[in-house]
C-alpha cells in the first residue's frame, strides 16, 4: 500500500500494483536521464506542460526504482500501465506533487 505521507503514489504496472516514490537518488538519476539543470527546470517541465511520453516514461521509472523496483527502461517498455497514458501521467503529476509538498502545507 503506497503511503501518500511520504511521497508513495501506488500505479499498476505490469499486472502488479507497486509503489512509487522520488527518492534523491530517483530525483537526481530523473535529472541525469532528462537533462535537467535544476529540479526546478525538471518540475517546471512537467508543470508546464511541456513533456513528452519519453518524460513521462522516465519519470514513472524513477519513481518505480525509487520504491525499491529493480528495473530497466527496456523492462517498462514491455510492461502495461493499468490505465494507460492517463494513469501514468496521473501518477506521474503525484509523485512529483507528493515530493515536494511538506505534510500539513496548504
Amino acid at each position: 500500500m503506497a503511503n501518500p505521507w511520504t511521497g508513495e503514489v501506488a500505479l499498476v504496472v505490469g499486472g502488479e500494483r507497486r509503489v512509487l516514490k522520488l527518492t534523491l537518488g530517483a530525483l537526481a538519476e530523473l535529472e541525469d536521464r532528462l537533462g535537467a539543470d535544476t529540479l526546478v527546470d525538471l518540475v517546471g517541465r512537467f508543470e508546464g506542460g511541456r513533456f513528452s511520453s519519453r518524460d513521462l516514461m522516465a519519470l514513472i521509472l524513477a519513481g518505480l526504482r525509487g520504491g525499491g523496483a529493480d528495473l530497466e527502461a527496456a523492462d517498462l517498455l514491455r510492461l502495461e500501465i493499468e490505465g494507460g497514458p492517463v494513469a501514468a501521467a496521473r501518477a506521474a503529476a503525484m509523485l512529483l506533487a507528493r515530493a515536494f509538498t511538506v505534510p500539513g502545507d496548504g
